[in-house]
């Protein structure tokens, strides 16, 4: 069997000028990255288009994460290939891949088997360095804070309360908590800092919320870097930063055309983690796909609770976009898996393991329902273990809801093992109409966010919110945060905010440990459990089986 990789180079990939053919982009809105990828003018584009009727948003998302995969990704690709086979103009709008997970465990974000966007070794790999772009900006504003500092401070910073951390796109765990600018006064001021991974930047968040240049550059300027000794707030736009911040992304912002396996359009454009921030591809990205194409499949991060919940709450709030339909992506092992059973025995059938772990997906299927009022169809990822049996428990269940189940074969087939999902999805956006709401409005308070999205959307019993938490709402509240959306941080193998409690648990109580707010971004981000904003590698990290070979080849991604 041909691993991931050997897939992607064994395919013959149309020039990039055909791709942007096909989506209806003009050479002239082309900036060429070598002949397999470009970024697109979205500006220029979007005035072009403007008078052009919007096209049809499907989501795809899916339940909780295991170690036995679910396939989202993959799904997402293998749709929109699937709608093409049935003739629909169709556009994919992914997020890009961390260098951190391609290197660790998780692996790249960019599909597998015969569902994938390519080139994947480019887009796993530097891609056209928007990552290195948003790193560059956060760390410059770094860079100015702290020579602020040095300077003589003249916005009164108290370096106690710096709440600005410089970001690098690697899990390097030594990396922390640190503790610098020692050697002495013309080498700064000591202080205790630390580093975030790069899709963990607010910078990360704002530059995939953004709708425009000028709109980044405001973003950019509301960021709170630190607070001064009488405790208010500094922004980057204090620092007089903002400028050079935008000069540095100012390519980076402009979404990135490339092509599935099939030569459908796809724009991968951003990608922060859906377990810290809000884990969507760009704003900028989905609209211009929604412009050019009849339907735009796109993804969120991780499982429905949070991926999806950050989408719905969060990005079409604030891009006023309304999704036609949601794709929940299952499959059967990772369901045998929440019932309970060791990753070795997911090979055998198992009624009662899959019985138990049922539960986690009709939860994530009556959320959409139920919560946001979407409609909603289940793709189930079919591996060769699953049987008969199997399959038609999981669509009994689904019905009892009133959510139809497709087989999804589309890692082994491509669009043609998506054509059966193409078709029911498409019966969704033109006969189906939902009622789109979200879980919570924005008028409440920030403790009355966290409360209707623990109980709504996780199945929680309540909320502990510790005293310093407590603290940090009571200022963020003061300085007139409360009326922004809430950014839930939490593990993403559990509803729960316990990693161990697999299925679907009820009776749990979330713990906010700490309160934060990402004013650039416009949310605030609740931090519950052991979140890390550093991942680390693990013993053996998938960085250990990559290479290149003489002729550029790269083996072993995957």
């Amino acid at each position: 069997m041909m691993t991931d990789i050997e897939i992607a180079q064994s395919i013959k990939m149309q020039p990039i000028t055909e791709v942007a053919k096909t989506a209806g982009i003009d050479e002239e809105y082309l900036e060429q990255y070598g002949k397999y990828k470009a970024k697109v003018d979205y500006t220029a584009l979007m005035k072009n288009a403007a008078d052009k009727k919007d096209g049809k948003l499907i989501l795809v998302t899916a339940i909780t994460p295991t170690p036995a995969g679910e396939g989202k990704t993959t799904t997402t690709i293998g749709l929109a290939d699937g709608m093409r086979k049935i003739g629909k103009n169709v556009m994919v709008a992914l997020r890009e891949p961390s260098l951190g997970p391609v290197f660790g465990v998780k692996g790249g974000a960019a599909g597998g088997g015969y569902a994938q966007v390519v080139p994947m070794e480019d887009i796993n790999l530097h891609f056209t360095g928007d990552f290195h772009a948003i790193g560059a900006a956060n760390n410059l504003l770094a860079a100015m804070l702290d020579n602020h500092i040095y300077q003589g401070n003249a916005l009164n910073i108290d370096p106690r309360r710096i709440t600005w951390k410089r970001c690098v796109d690697m899990n390097d765990r030594q990396l922390r908590f640190v503790v610098d600018g020692l050697g002495g006064r013309v080498n700064g001021t000591p202080r205790e800092d630390g580093y975030d991974i790069t899709v963990a930047s607010e910078i990360m968040a704002v530059f995939c919320l953004a709708s425009s240049i000028e709109d980044l550059k405001e973003r950019l300027s509301r960021i709170i870097v630190a607070y001064t000794y009488d405790q208010k707030p500094v922004t980057a736009g204090d620092l007089k930063a903002v400028g050079a911040m935008a000069a540095l992304l100012k390519d980076a912002i402009k979404p990135n055309l490339v092509q599935t396996l099939e030569g459908t359009p796809a724009l991968v454009h951003g990608g922060p983690f859906a377990n810290i921030a809000h884990g969507c591809n760009s704003i900028m990205a989905t609209k211009l796909a929604m412009k050019l194409g009849d339907y735009t499949v796109t993804e969120a991060g991780f499982g429905a609770d949070l991926g999806a919940e950050k989408f719905l709450d969060i990005k079409c709030r604030m891009a006023g976009l309304t999704p036609d339909a949601v794709v929940v992506v299952a499959t059967i092992r990772a369901l045998k898996m929440h019932g309970g059973l060791a990753k070795t025995e997911l090979g055998t059938e198992n009624l009662e393991a899959l019985g138990k772990g049922l539960p986690n997906l009709l939860r994530h299927v009556s959320n959409i329902k139920n919560v946001y009022k979407l409609p909603c169809v289940v793709a189930v990822n079919r591996f060769p273990t699953d049987t008969d049996a199997e399959v038609e428990e999981i669509i009994r269940k689904c019905q009892e809801l009133g959510v139809n189940v497709v087989l999804s074969e589309v890692w082994a087939k491509g669009g043609e093992g998506g054509v059966a999902l193409a078709t029911e999805v498409v019966r969704l956006c033109e006969e189906e109409k939902g009622d789109f709401t979200f879980s919570y409005e924005l008028d409440g308070s920030i403790q009355d966010k966290i409360e209707a999205v623990v109980k709504k959307v996780y199945g929680g019993a309540g909320v502990s919110i510790l005293p310093a938490a407590q603290k940090q709402i009571a200022e963020l509240t003061a300085l007139g945060f409360d009326k922004c959306p809430i950014c839930v941080a939490k593990t993403q193998y559990s509803f729960s905010d316990d990693m161990t409690k697999l299925g679907a648990p009820e009776g749990f109580t979330v713990t906010v440990k700490n309160v934060k707010v990402s004013a650039g971004a416009g949310f605030v981000v609740v931090l519950t459990g052991d979140i890390m904003t550093m991942p680390g590698l693990p013993k053996v990290p998938a960085a250990e089986k990559i290479d290149v070979d003489a002729n550029g080849t790269i083996t072993g991604l995957f």
